[in-house]
């Protein structure tokens, strides 16, 4: 993953420091591209310990069109719990719970998950119902239809930027758009985001982007092509450069295979057992507090 240790370095060579919504502080440029060949492994870092099974789970998340963390919690993911148990501290029904008291009461208790865990009209809700002024549309599953019946097009796009529900988001989406390409027998996926924390966020989004290339070439009876990621604000936070600099101390290894087992009729028919990940040596973990 020589490619994410050159972004991460660009942006220390380019950056400027800026003020962000979170109050933390950032690095920051405008402007970058990432690309992937498939073939050549499956794109997970080996310079820090990635956590892949969250990455597997979210995604499988966005595929159901889920949008509350009760599945997840329940699968021992952390990576959405800051913003409804924020949201639930300035309510009138916050009684002092701890975060680890809150994800215990929306693992264990499901009308206070419907209160509490939704985040809201985020990524699962966009990808598979879309709302429009009339109507719902299923992009995932219209994409896919047109994968398989019409892959010249240049409209393969899936887009959870949906301007009249941001406000009702938990969070907006960081990776907003993506768009697929058919060529010889290939599947590419290029993806857009607009924010990308370069040293919590970006290594999760071209894991799980790398994984819903498989999966949908998987469906579609293709060979995955290109992983491509565009950046627009590209970022390190500044209680980040610590763990930064450690990374890129560190030599890049060689890239572990993924497997997906079984056959896969449609998008919904994956699992989590489905996901075997082989020659995966990486480096120890490297923890960083996640801006809120």
């Amino acid at each position: 993953m020589k490619t994410y240790l050159e972004f991460l370095q660009h942006i220390l060579d380019k950056g400027s420091q800026k003020n962000d919504r979170t109050n933390t502080g950032t690095i920051s440029t405008f402007g970058y591209q990432m690309r992937f060949d498939m073939q050549e492994g499956f794109p997970l870092l080996t310079t820090k310990k990635v956590h892949l099974k969250s990455i597997v789970h979210e995604l499988l998340w966005f595929v159901k069109g889920d949008t509350n963390i009760r599945y997840l919690v329940q699968n021992d993911v952390r990576i959405w719990n800051e913003w409804p148990y924020e949201k639930y501290k300035n309510s009138s029904s916050y009684s002092g719970e701890t975060m680890s008291q809150f994800i215990d009461k929306i693992k264990d208790d499901e009308s206070f998950s419907i209160q509490f865990g939704d985040l809201g009209p985020v990524y699962g809700k966009q990808w598979r119902s879309f709302e429009g002024k009339t109507n719902s549309v299923d992009q995932l599953k219209e994409v896919i239809d047109e994968i398989k019946t019409n892959p010249g097009s240049r409209r393969l796009i899936v887009n959870a930027w949906n301007p009249p529900l941001l406000k009702e988001m938990a969070l907006p989406p960081c990776h907003m758009m993506y768009q697929f390409y058919v060529s010889d027998g290939k599947l590419s996926l290029q993806f857009y985001q607009r924010s990308a924390d370069a040293f919590l966020g970006v290594p999760f989004n071209i894991a799980s982007y790398a994984l819903l290339l498989m999966m949908v070439a998987k469906v579609c009876n293709l060979i995955p092509g290109d992983l491509i990621q565009t950046v627009g604000d590209a970022h390190i936070y500044s209680n980040h450069l610590e763990q930064v600099n450690l990374q890129l101390s560190r030599i890049p290894r060689q890239l572990p295979k993924m497997i997906i087992k079984g056959n896969h009729p449609n998008i919904e028919s994956f699992e989590y057992e489905d996901f075997v990940l082989e020659g995966y040596d990486p480096y120890p973990a490297i923890k960083g507090k996640v801006a809120v």
